[in-house]
C-alpha cells in the first residue's frame, strides 16, 4: 500500500491511496467512513500529516478503513485519473534532519573520513519539491548535485527513546533527494560556516511521490536505491550500507531533540553524486516506494 497527497481539478488538496492494483480518493472513503462509524467529530483528511498526526498511518487501519466502506458500496467512481498533480506526502514537518556521510564509499568520494557518531545537518521546510516539480537552479551557485535518500517520517512524539524501540516511532518511509549547491558547501566548510544555504535553497529538497506504511516495509536496511540523470546511471547501492542504521538514528536525535509526528530524518546518501543542470530529467527509486521523478531549471 502507498499513500500521497495529490490536488484534484478544484486545486484542493485530496489525500491517495495505491490499493489492491487500484488508485482511490482516500479523502472521500474517510468522509463515508466517519458516516458509518458515527464519527462526525473526527477531521475531515486532506493532507497525509493529519493521517499521521492521529496515528491512524499503518496498513491495518488505512485497510481497514477502506474495506469497511467496500463492504457497502462499490469503489469504482472514487478511482483517480492517471495524471495527478501530487504534492509532497509531509508538508509542514516541523524538522527535516539530514545525516552526513552515512555511506562510507560516498564519504570516500569526497575524501572524507565516516564520522565517529552520526553527523547531522537540517533543511528548509521551504525547501520541499513535490514529485514531477521543477528544481532550480541560481545562476550564480556553480555546482549542484543530487544525492538520493531514504527519509524516514516519525509517527509519534519521540523523546530519549531507545534504539529497540524505535520503530514503534516510526508512521513510514518515502524517497528524499537531497539536493545540494556543493561548490558552496565546500566554501562554506573551509570557513567553518554551517551547511544551511547549501542545503536549503527552495526546490531543494525533492521528496515523494509517496508514503509507504513502516508496517508495509519488511527491512528498510535491505532496499535497492537507483538513480538516473537523463536515463543514465549516477547512484546504485543498497540501504544495507548504511554506516548508522535507522534505530541508532532515531535513538541519537531524540536524545537531543524531541522528535514530532511528520518530522523527516534523511538517512544519507550513497556513492556516485553528482553534477545536475538546466533541462535534466532526474528519476529516483526506492525498492517498495516508487519513482520520484524530477527535471532541472533556472
Amino acid at each position: 500500500m502507498k499513500a500521497f497527497t495529490f490536488y484534484d481539478q478544484n486545486k484542493q488538496p485530496q489525500i491517495g491511496i495505491e490499493y489492491e492494483g487500484k488508485t482511490i480518493n482516500f479523502s472521500i472513503v474517510w468522509q463515508y467512513f466517519k458516516q458509518l462509524k458515527n464519527i462526525l467529530q473526527a477531521p475531515d483528511l486532506f493532507f497525509l500529516q493529519i493521517v499521521v498526526e492521529m496515528e491512524y498511518f499503518s496498513t491495518a487501519t488505512l485497510q481497514e478503513i477502506i474495506k469497511t466502506v467496500q463492504g457497502v458500496r462499490p469503489l469504482q467512481d472514487l478511482e483517480l485519473p492517471e495524471k495527478i498533480q501530487y504534492d509532497v506526502p509531509i508538508s509542514r514537518p516541523q524538522e527535516i534532519i539530514c545525516l552526513g556521510r552515512n555511506y562510507k564509499k560516498h564519504a570516500e568520494e569526497f575524501d572524507s573520513t565516516v564520522p565517529q557518531q552520526p553527523m547531522f545537518f537540517s533543511k528548509l521546510s521551504s525547501s520541499l519539491l513535490p514529485h514531477r516539480g521543477v528544481i532550480k537552479i541560481p545562476s550564480d551557485v556553480g555546482r549542484v548535485d543530487h544525492e538520493i535518500e531514504l527519509a524516514v517520517v516519525i509517527g509519534e512524539v519521540a523523546s530519549k527513546v531507545a534504539a529497540k524501540d524505535a520503530y514503534d516511532y516510526i508512521a513510514g518511509y518515502t524517497i528524499a533527494n537531497d539536493i545540494t549547491a556543493r561548490d558552496m558547501q565546500k566554501t562554506d566548510i573551509k570557513d567553518g560556516k554551517p551547511w544551511t544555504l547549501s542545503k536549503g535553497f527552495d526546490t531543494f529538497c525533492p521528496m515523494g511521490p509517496y508514503l509507504v506504511p513502516a508496517d508495509s516495509v519488511q527491512d528498510p536496511h535491505n532496499l535497492e536505491l537507483e538513480l538516473l540523470v537523463n536515463g543514465e546511471v549516477r547512484q546504485k547501492s543498497n540501504t544495507r550500507y548504511m554506516v548508522f542504521k535507522i534505530p541508532e538514528l532515531v535513538a541519537y536525535i531524540s536524545k537531543y531533540v524531541t522528535l514530532q509526528p511528520g518530522d523527516i530524518i534523511c538517512t544519507g546518501t550513497p556513492e556516485g553524486v553528482s553534477p545536475i543542470k538546466p533541462g535534466d530529467e532526474i528519476v529516483a527509486t526506492i525498492e517498495g516506494l516508487g519513482t520520484l521523478k524530477n527535471t532541472v531549471a533556472v
